[in-house]
């Protein structure tokens, strides 16, 4: 910039044919060599007239007209050098620089620009791992922004589990920071591949979450549980107390504090329940877990633990 404002400050002294110093000096010189150009025409003037009464010799009158052609040429000087205070060569330099600051002006302008960063998008700035004052390499990771009114969220799904998954399917997001919250989402495709994710084969599916109240923090672990299949109003036992035998599927009714077997059919299932549609009567006691050793088996008398 100061390179600019140094060109055009030649640029106008070159149209004003100088600085103000020069200009007010000029000025001066030209006041000055007017004067003198006037006292020598008057005194020629006067000479003359002494000359044609006799009282003034020629040679008088040729060193006044001397005089008066000095106080010209002085002028014309003078005159001259305000007209064109500066040649064609200087005026081309002076024009040369100032297009040179320019250049570099916006060649600064253009450096400046790319040292900015800019998001695609708006959004918030959750991470900054730089400081002020720190030198940033090409690659280097600045920050991190995103629109956090909707976050993505990647789930692993267990191999048997993937040939299960419907686009549309609801998927309920938690996190543990907040016991009770729910975020509501949907499956956006099944996986294209079955991959190694530590110690399991998995499938990875990821889906979009309304976060409009932008609790759920970015890069946080989330418990994520796909609904592949939803029955109201249906008859639920405790998933352990379910077992399977040659491929048939029952479970131990407590009738009068003895075990008795039920061959059940069952439909679906998550974590922790599983729906039995036949075989098991509404209301039925059913055996879980035994808190000893011992093995559940048919006829077994067994005491009830509240």
């Amino acid at each position: 910039m100061a390179q600019i404002s140094a060109s055009q400050a030649d640029i106008s002294a070159v149209q004003s044919g100088g600085n103000r110093e020069e200009v007010l000096t000029l000025e001066s010189q030209l006041v000055k060599a007017r004067t003198e150009r006037d006292t020598a025409q008057r005194n020629l003037d006067a000479l003359r007239r002494l000359q044609q009464e006799g009282a003034a010799s020629p040679g008088e009158v040729k060193t006044a007209e001397n005089q008066l052609q000095r106080a010209t040429a002085d002028l014309n000087l003078v005159q001259q050098k305000q007209k064109d205070r500066y040649s064609q060569p200087e005026i081309a330099r002076v024009e040369a620089q100032k297009s040179e600051a320019h250049a570099a002006y916006a060649a600064a302008e253009d450096v400046l620009s790319q040292l900015n960063v800019r998001a695609p998008f708006d959004g918030i700035v959750y991470s900054l791992p730089v400081r002020e004052g720190a030198y940033v390499n090409p690659g280097d990771l600045v920050l991190q922004e995103a629109d956090l009114s909707k976050v993505r969220v990647r789930a692993f799904v267990d191999e048997p589990d993937v040939g299960r998954l419907t686009p549309g399917d609801k998927i309920e997001v938690t996190w543990d920071a907040l016991p009770g919250r729910i975020w509501q989402s949907a499956v956006n495709g099944t996986p294209a591949v079955i991959k190694l994710h530590g110690t399991r084969n998995v499938g990875e599916i990821t889906c979009v979450a309304d976060n409009h109240d932008f609790k759920l923090l970015p890069n946080v672990n989330v418990g994520v549980t796909i609904i592949t299949a939803e029955h109201h109003n249906v008859l639920a036992v405790p998933r352990e107390a379910v077992h399977q035998e040659d491929s048939k599927t029952y479970v131990y009714e407590i009738v009068d504090d003895e075990l008795h077997r039920r061959d059940v059919q069952t439909s679906i299932s998550n974590l922790t329940q599983v729906e039995v549609t036949a075989g098991l009567p509404e209301n039925a006691l059913v055996a879980l877990a035994p808190l000893n050793s011992k093995p559940l088996r048919n006829g077994l008398a067994v005491k009830k633990v509240h």
